[in-house]
């Protein structure tokens, strides 16, 4: 029987026996690595130059990416008076790549505007053409868009004695203004209120705004309500209690003079609260007014701060409505916390630290009689030229302590995070401690600024800007 694959080899005629190619080629080694190493080479070359080209393509890529995203982000800025596609092609045209921009559409109304641009290119190839790729697809879109939707404020500005040092009063001011308006513009119009809470040993509700609680009055001269510990605890101003009224009298002396300028309760004409309010010239005209005196409570302010945003606080934003106090167009503020079109944010400024603040017993303010005769009198003055020293600590008791009211602010700032309010900051010259209160108090260590001199009103300009809700949003 025939073998397929015979072993017998035959000579040739020269009488050479034939060694078969393959098996010549599996013994002989002659040239054969010089002819793969050859060949892998040229697989290498091959493979290195398409993840060149594609290298290319992806940087030109990025880089198309990062041009349209700065030029959106440009062009959809409510401040940006340039025609916002003439914007995104000026971002295009400096980068050196005019030609790369495929479409660019605007979409803008009272209070935002949407800007996109579309990148449909190629890249031409160098190495991916020797296997029939030309060129390499390029795609990039980015869209930036500025939204103001319903934002309700509530700006705390410390207007305590410290505050009249150097610029401190002036620079703050020029901030505040500036943050009124960046904020209120014709097209944030019936979108954004502001609630002004100047403060210092204590927020001055005003005679109107107090009317609207239950509170125990025993004096007509200044309006602030006494907080209890409990109240920091929860986000709302209560409803269901009756409040006592914070006494009005001075203890802060300077050893010389019966000064009764710097009450407990500040009760200057412009130092009470305004609630929600648009009108930038009124707000800019109160802070233009604010003027540098008393002791610094920061916990007193964030607590109306946050109690203004509390949907609790509705009925008595309706309340000034009807005394036209408050805008029409605000009578449902302050808004559900569920309300997803609704920002509800605090700016709480501060230059220093809580601080001290004493009360008089109560045997000592127990009438009208005794509310006139503190009205008239220092209270240290007082003590020093008409009691004896000995019975001096018998008029007078501790209400808050710098640690105490750094526990009292700790909790109604959490409190207010608890309900998602955003918390902004801002340490203006503070020292370390102060620093760390401040910090501790906002929503997030970026929420934090700490100042020097004119940079609050960058840090004022900053916070108007996140507010707006500038966003890249593809």
């Amino acid at each position: 029987m025939s073998k397929l694959f015979p072993t017998t080899r035959i000579p040739d005629s020269a009488g050479r026996i034939k060694t078969p190619f393959l098996r010549r080629f599996a013994r002989e080694e002659d040239g054969m690595i010089t002819i793969i190493a050859i060949c892998v080479l040229l697989m290498m070359f091959m493979v290195g130059g398409i993840a060149v080209d594609l290298m290319r393509n992806e940087m030109e890529r990025v880089r198309i990416q990062n041009t349209a995203d700065r030029a959106v982000l440009a062009a959809a800025d409510l401040d940006q008076e340039l025609v916002p596609a003439e914007v995104v092609a000026d971002y295009f045209t400096k980068a050196g790549i005019p030609d790369r921009i495929n479409n660019v559409t605007v979409d803008e109304g009272l209070n935002f505007r949407t800007v996109s641009v579309n990148s449909d290119s190629v890249t031409p190839t160098n190495f991916m053409r020797l296997v029939g790729v030309d060129e390499l697809p390029l795609r990039s879109k980015a869209t930036a868009e500025e939204r103001v939707t319903n934002v309700e404020i509530s700006m705390v500005l410390d207007i305590s004695g410290s505050m009249g040092s150097g610029d401190k009063m002036p620079n703050l001011q020029q901030a505040a203004k500036v943050f009124v308006d960046t904020v209120l513009r014709p097209e944030t119009q019936d979108l954004v209120s502001i609630s002004l809470i100047p403060y210092s040993e204590h927020v001055s509700a005003g005679q109107n705004l107090m009317s609207k609680f239950n509170v125990d009055y025993d004096q007509s001269y200044s309006y602030c309500l006494e907080f209890s510990e409990s109240d920091f605890d929860v986000a709302r101003m209560r409803r269901d209690k009756t409040y006592r009224q914070v006494p009005h009298f001075q203890w802060g002396y300077n050893g010389y003079h019966n000064d009764v300028s710097n009450p407990v309760c500040p009760n200057g004409t412009y130092e009470s609260i305004t609630a929600f309010s648009q009108n930038a010239t009124a707000l800019k005209y109160q802070i233009n007014r604010l003027q540098a005196r008393g002791s610094t409570s920061i916990f007193a302010g964030m607590k109306w701060a946050t109690g203004m945003l509390d949907p609790d606080f509705n009925t008595i934003t309706q309340s000034l409505v009807n005394d036209d106090e408050v805008d029409a167009i605000f009578a449902n503020r302050p808004e559900s916390y569920t309300d997803r079109e609704t920002l509800k944010t605090i700016i709480l400024m501060t230059d220093g630290e809580n601080h001290y603040s004493y009360r008089i017993a109560d045997q000592y303010y127990a009438n009208y009689s005794h509310a006139s005769h503190w009205n008239r009198y220092n209270l240290n003055w007082y003590l020093a030229n008409y009691v004896n020293r000995y019975y001096h600590d018998d008029f007078k008791y501790m209400k808050y302590w710098p640690s105490y009211g750094n526990q009292l602010l700790h909790s109604v700032c959490d409190a207010a995070k608890e309900k998602n309010i955003v918390i902004w900051s801002i340490g203006f010259e503070v020292e370390e401690n102060g620093a760390n209160v401040m910090k501790n108090c906002a929503s997030s260590p970026s929420h934090f600024f700490r100042v020097e001199g004119v940079e609050i009103t960058e840090a004022f300009r900053a916070i108007a800007r996140q507010i707006n809700q500038l966003r890249l949003t593809q």
